[in-house]
């Protein structure tokens, strides 16, 4: 699911950024700004793709990928999930070549709030989307380092501190009306200094500006159950909003797009 900023909406007085969506589609991206409200239909046909080699398998691993692409691949190395393992600036890794164009380069440690204050790392030409992915209503970031592994070591280091994870249930039930989220990132930030290995501390960025997020999903269901489409292949009925990577529907099912990168679905509204 692809998201961006409005940036007509984005410089309105109240100094909230509006997130729009997309899903991608064979005949052509569908912009979900529509789709909230009304009645929306995901209808999965069976098919997957790996996303990495594009063949047609039964099985997918991680986010779209078939099994030997999971072994092998780069967008699969461990240091994906752990920025700390990377060895990118060491000319190494399982493509050398694809960890220098993604993971040599500047990247953001930032905290958020996604239903709690959270702490991450993203390549600094990520952001805001890799906020917009967690759901964060309001994202601050807090150090500027020239590779990965750098990012992921002040991220162990904070981890000990803050939470890293979003709880996808209070990230979707927290109000994203704005409330005291700013307040307790600048808080969380103002400790960061004292808690950060020194060797590190050249890296943070005290003048880092909160960035407020709104998503197009207003009156969240009181009670929330995430579905899958290998177990329920068609989901029907109105679609209450959109938040990180989560289609919302009215009677409070609730689908992780990201986990079903490489599904094929066929799509249909009112």
């Amino acid at each position: 699911m692809l998201a961006w900023l409005d940036e007509d909406a984005g410089s309105a007085s109240d100094g909230i950024s509006r997130v729009r969506y997309a899903l991608r589609q064979a005949g052509g991206d569908l912009v979900m700004d529509g789709q909230v409200g009304r009645e929306f239909v995901l209808r999965f046909t069976g098919a997957r793709s790996c996303t990495a080699c594009g063949r047609s398998v039964k099985k997918l691993f991680g986010q779209g990928l078939c099994f030997p692409c999971f072994q092998n691949a780069p967008e699969a190395s461990p240091c994906i999930i752990r920025p700390e393992l990377c060895r990118a600036h060491l000319g190494e890794g399982r493509d050398p070549d694809w960890e220098a164009a993604h993971h040599l380069q500047e990247h953001i440690v930032y905290l958020s709030f996604t239903g709690g204050v959270k702490v991450g790392v993203t390549r600094a030409k990520q952001v805001p989307v890799r906020w917009i992915d967690q759901g964060a209503t309001v994202a601050l970031p807090i150090a500027r380092v020239p590779y990965r592994q750098l990012a992921g070591a002040m991220e162990v280091d904070l981890k000990k501190h803050f939470a890293d994870r979003t709880d996808w249930r209070k990230m979707l039930l927290w109000s994203t009306a704005g409330g005291r989220e700013e307040e307790l990132l600048l808080q969380a930030r103002g400790r960061v200094e004292q808690i950060l290995d020194p060797a590190l501390r050249q890296y943070l960025v005290p003048d880092g500006v909160p960035v407020r997020l709104a998503y197009p999903l207003a009156d969240v269901p009181p009670k929330l159950v995430s579905v899958q489409l290998d177990k329920l292949p068609e989901i029907a009925g109105r679609l209450q909003g959109i938040k990180g990577q989560y289609l919302v529907w009215a009677d409070g099912r609730v689908l992780n797009v990201r986990n079903h990168t490489g599904f094929h679905v066929e799509i249909s509204g009112s």
